[in-house]
């Protein structure tokens, strides 16, 4: 019998309602192929001026990893599981998915995250990631 993949089940999340959805369903698959689930959030931004001080472009801005942290939180309670590995990663979310997805066995996102026009059906990342994708892409309807 062939051992079974230890490819992750990907997850992006923005601390949506729609991603906290995705990171539900993405755990229930990840769990029933026994595979990792790794939860990735985005953080993006042009270098910053604070008086005559550089801020590091590559330094998440304050708030990210709490943002990241309450998303967790808010899905699995105090105790995240153990298959489960968060990641809070520079640049743009699509293209970093993307790129993310092609070690990956499945790609999971939210139908819409925070940005974008509120009437679409999906988000500009959904759709991205549903064109651009190196493995099968779920996206759930929150």
């Amino acid at each position: 019998m062939e051992a079974p993949s230890q490819q992750p089940v990907l997850v992006g999340i923005d601390g949506s309602d729609s991603s906290k959805e995705a990171l539900r369903t993405a755990d229930r698959i990840a769990r029933s192929l026994g595979v990792p689930l790794v939860a990735l959030m985005f953080w993006q931004g042009p270098p910053v001026y604070e008086g005559w001080e550089t801020v590091d472009p590559y330094k998440p801005p304050a708030g990210s990893e709490e943002q990241l942290r309450s998303t967790l939180a808010d899905v699995f309670g105090a105790d995240v599981p153990g298959h489960v590995r968060a990641e809070l990663l520079h640049g743009r979310p699509a293209a970093r998915l993307v790129e993310e997805s092609g070690d990956a066995l499945m790609l999971v996102l939210g139908r819409r995250g925070h940005g974008g026009l509120r009437g679409s059906a999906l988000g500009s990342v959904s759709n991205a990631c549903i064109a651009h994708a190196h493995c099968p892409v779920l996206v759930v309807r929150h």
